[in-house]
């Protein structure tokens, strides 16, 4: 038996059964090449299914796989009527990501937890034969699977950015866990009962940030005890409030939003605060910083972490990856999306030249491809799956022709020293 043949007939392995991961089994599907998607959570699209209460900012048109539309037309699936409008992320579960998941139900495993990616018999040091030999997935329950090549679309849902400002885990955060919620929590509906009345402090300056503080917001309408603030580290928060010419309507109202509810005093602000501790206070949360050099502190009942998502690389500790050592996106593609150097407008058209790491038909792929570059577009996902699929299939020519047009965002970063440099994320 020859090594190339040990590879013959395996199955391509995506790991994460989210929008990304399902146009990548989409466009394999339609190329007849063999795939298996591994999903951790007992239900697909988990982590959109957590966020569901939100509206996105893209329109459907924006938001269905070309391939998977195509599958799902050969179904009984109706298509969205408005294809101009956006949906929530429970809208788009129910009406395309679970039918989609569906179709592709025969080579999709939930409850699959990946743990580790390696080959088959060598670590990341042997390099002889590398290349013909299989990928091994072992999941977290022992159970492992042989596969051919390998697409890791699981995404950054599951692994927060810090609290502190340092990118640490701010000392006594284990004290105050209790305390801490996850990014864009259900204000007005099934947490309603955890924020009403109570104080609650928003971390981060993006467009989750901004989501949330207007949820408080309107809470406090019909429950006027309820108090907001927002924590930024920087003087400002750029990437909510540049948007005037945001090409996505919902994403560019979300500044003017916020900034109207600042100047009427609905929510306090606390910028240039660094988090350096947090502490237990009764039943509360302190929070320990720097603001403006001074050192300062005050009280909170919740701590809405909306501090961005970071690729979790533990699982890849055996692949050659290549990552760029600022955003944790592979090198090739950093320049078009690390949010300290690259201008306001649209990210260029990449696909699987971009994403390729020296580990030989190993792609990160999604959210995870942008490493900690936010605003990431599902648009620019499925791009990037159907420049794999075709990759794998041999096809170069297709492979290599990456389109994309997406709106412009209008939407800056910030710099940690000069707000105004602010670029494109």
């Amino acid at each position: 038996m020859t090594h190339e043949s040990r590879r013959d007939g395996l199955p391509v392995a995506i790991i994460g059964a989210g929008p990304i991961g399902l146009a990548a089994a989409a466009n394999l599907l339609e190329r007849g090449i063999p795939f298996t998607v591994l999903e951790a959570g007992t239900l697909t699209s988990a982590a959109v299914r957590a966020w569901g209460h939100i509206r996105l900012f893209s329109p459907w048109r924006e938001l269905i796989d070309p391939a998977a539309q195509r599958l799902l037309d050969r179904s009984a699936w109706t298509p969205p009527r408005d294809l101009e409008s956006a949906p929530t992320g429970h809208e788009l579960v129910e009406h395309y990501l679970v039918p989609l998941a569906d179709a592709l139900a025969a080579n999709t495993v939930t409850g699959a937890r990946v743990s580790a990616v390696s080959r088959e018999g060598m670590d990341r040091t042997r390099s002889a034969r590398r290349e013909s030999t299989p990928f091994v997935v072992r999941l977290s329950d022992g159970r492992e699977l042989s596969a051919r090549a390998v697409i890791d679309a699981s995404g950054t849902h599951g692994s927060p950015n810090s609290l502190g400002s340092s990118g640490l885990d701010p000392n006594g955060q284990m004290d105050v866990a209790a305390h801490v919620s996850p990014a864009l929590p259900d204000v007005l509906g099934a947490e309603r009962h955890r924020f009403s009345g109570t104080h609650t402090t928003v971390v981060g300056a993006g467009h989750s940030a901004a989501n949330t503080l207007i949820a408080l917001a309107t809470l406090i309408q019909v429950s006027p005890r309820t108090r907001v603030t927002w924590v930024i580290r920087n003087p400002r928060a750029v990437r909510v409030f540049t948007s005037d010419d945001d090409e996505l309507a919902g994403r560019a109202s979300l500044g003017a939003k916020v900034q109207k509810l600042i100047d009427a005093g609905v929510i306090e602000v606390r910028e240039s605060f660094e988090i350096t501790d947090l502490a237990a206070a009764g039943e509360r949360a302190r929070v320990i910083g720097r603001q403006r050099g001074e050192l300062t502190s005050f009280e909170t009942d919740t701590i809405v972490n909306a501090t961005g998502f970071r690729p979790d690389l533990a699982m890849l500790r055996e692949i050659r990856v290549d990552l760029d050592p600022v955003v944790e996106a592979p090198r090739a593609l950093a320049p078009l999306i690390d949010p300290n150097v690259h201008s306001c407008g649209t990210v260029e058209p990449h696909g699987f030249v971009e994403l390729r790491h020296p580990e030989p038909d190993f792609f990160i792929a999604g959210m995870k491809s942008y490493g900690r570059a936010p605003t990431f577009l599902l648009a620019t996902g499925y791009e990037q799956v159907r420049s794999i699929a075709a990759y794998l299939a041999g096809d170069l020519a297709a492979a290599s022709n990456v389109e994309l047009v997406l709106p412009a965002t209008g939407v800056c970063s910030t710099s940690t020293t000069d707000a105004a440099s602010g670029c494109c994320s």
